[in-house]
């Protein structure tokens, strides 16, 4: 083949490459303009933005739409609830779940599969549909305008999915690995935490994706159970601020980007193991 020849035929490929890189520059711009609108919109002020430019850059950047927004809008005392929520939802998911898939899929008794179908069934009950049994059961136990009626409802249902999840990657560990722990003098919660856990690390950050985004952004529950402005989170803080706030948009943005920060900073942490997680979930399909 001459040169000639070889050049014609790696001229289509080439092409082929870049119209595929400009597509996907395309889409990931399409997929970030919401974000940067955002940000933009957090930064005007009402005659800004019904001015008709709302898409354009602001004409004066009002960092003072954030500082009202973290006082006058409670929105730090928001943004904090929720963090408390969620991460103590995401570590209780995290440490039940793992526990338990691994004593389904890892551990020889009797019931083991039916408990694993029971566990599975909660993934076909929608997460609304308790809503008034649960504010029953919260109200008699007085628990309601607490914490805790906003993390267990989240932990009860982020365990079936995180348990499915964790249960396929722990079948997928050699058994080698526990019987030499167990030759090295390793008890089963030794080898559970420093043997089985590092293996599946990919598993538990999808897992703990899953469950902060169920409990970060939940409104049904925040709203119903929780009436105290002390104990609100960011969902319910910011449909008040629409009320509170209706003339003022930009601060709302401005809550509103504060409200997004932690899912972009959870993303970038966390994007890594999660491809690791799909890349092997697909190898093993």
């Amino acid at each position: 083949m001459s040169t000639a020849e070889a050049t014609i035929q790696k001229r289509p490929n080439f092409i082929g490459k870049i119209l595929l890189q400009a597509f996907l520059i395309i889409v990931a711009i399409i997929q970030i303009y919401p974000l940067i609108w955002l940000a933009f919109f957090s930064l005007k002020d009402n005659g800004e933005i019904f001015s008709g430019d709302v898409l354009g850059l602001p004409k004066k950047f009002l960092w003072s739409n954030y500082a009202k927004a973290l006082s006058d809008g409670n929105v730090l005392t928001y943004f904090v609830n929720s963090v408390w929520v969620t991460v103590v939802t995401i570590f209780i998911v995290l440490i039940l779940a793992s526990m338990t898939g691994y004593a389904i899929t890892r551990m020889k008794w009797k019931l083991s599969n039916v408990t694993m179908t029971v566990i599975l069934l909660g993934m076909m009950v929608p997460i609304h549909a308790a809503l008034l049994p649960l504010f029953m059961v919260l109200k008699n136990l007085k628990m309601l305008n607490t914490y805790w009626s906003l993390i267990i409802p989240y932990v009860a249902f982020g365990i079936p999915l995180a348990v499915f999840i964790l249960g396929s990657f722990f079948k997928g560990v050699p058994r080698e690995m526990e019987e030499s722990a167990v030759i090295d003098g390793c008890g089963i919660y030794r080898t559970f935490f420093y043997i089985i856990l590092p293996l599946v690390k990919p598993a538990l950050a999808t897992v703990a994706i899953f469950t902060f985004l169920s409990s970060w952004n939940e409104l049904m529950f925040a709203v119903t159970f929780i009436n105290n402005t002390a104990y609100q989170t960011l969902t319910v803080g910011m449909m008040s601020m629409v009320g509170t706030y209706i003339t003022q948009w930009g601060i709302i943005g401005a809550g509103l980007m504060i409200s997004t920060i932690p899912t972009i900073i959870i993303y970038l942490l966390l994007s890594k193991q999660v491809q690791k997680s799909m890349i092997a979930g697909a190898v093993k399909g």
